[in-house]
């Protein structure tokens, strides 16, 4: 029988994947090493390590896209098209909101700290392309039908107007703006 691997467009995607999944005892980081395996004759991504909460090994194999690419350096790439297999709409706002409100609003450019700044907002703004790849052409909101998870239900119950084209369009464009100040700030 073949096992079917959900597939992670990139290692940023299933990074996050993994960082939003934890540990049975609740603990969600872990040190990871990263090989690729054969999987019934298919090239896959492993990542293991041990939690530091409880001692359990842990592991997460992802099916490989047939494209692999880099992402352009200084950028945070998810996926290149098309909606994630891994997360929903729900858990990508999650993911935009965790790292948006974990930015620093003052640092020094060009230190590590305006760095890690710069690293938080693009992020953000990834993850809120990753909200708008789920809404369809003819549509002017991510469906409901399209959140597959309890987190993803949750952020989208809590706000569920955040969820709309025009307003997601709005808010990538200002972390982009945001990113574009930054790096006008260390040219």
């Amino acid at each position: 029988m073949a096992t079917t691997l959900r597939l992670a467009r990139t290692n940023a995607e299933a990074h996050i994947y993994m960082d939003l999944h934890p540990c049975d005892c609740g603990e969600g980081n872990f040190a990871r090493t990263s090989s690729v395996i054969e999987v019934d004759g298919d090239l896959a991504s492993r990542y293991v390590g041990v939690c530091p909460g409880c001692g359990q090994q842990r592991e997460f194999v992802f099916a490989i896209p047939e494209d692999v690419r880099l992402p352009p350096p200084g950028s945070v790439v998810f996926g290149y098209g098309g909606q994630s297999e891994l997360l929903d709409a729900g858990e990508w706002m999650f993911v935009a909101d965790r790292y948006a409100r974990a930015t620093p609003t003052k640092h020094t450019p060009g230190t590590d700290a305006a760095r890690q700044a710069r690293q938080q907002v693009a992020t953000a703004a990834a993850a809120m392309g990753e909200v708008l790849a789920f809404v369809p052409p003819d549509a002017d909101a991510v469906p409901f039908e399209s959140l597959r998870t309890d987190r993803g239900r949750a952020t989208f119950d809590a706000q569920p107007g955040r969820f709309y084209k025009d307003r997601l369009e709005v808010i990538r464009a200002t972390y982009q703006q945001i990113l574009t100040e930054m790096d006008a700030k260390t040219a």
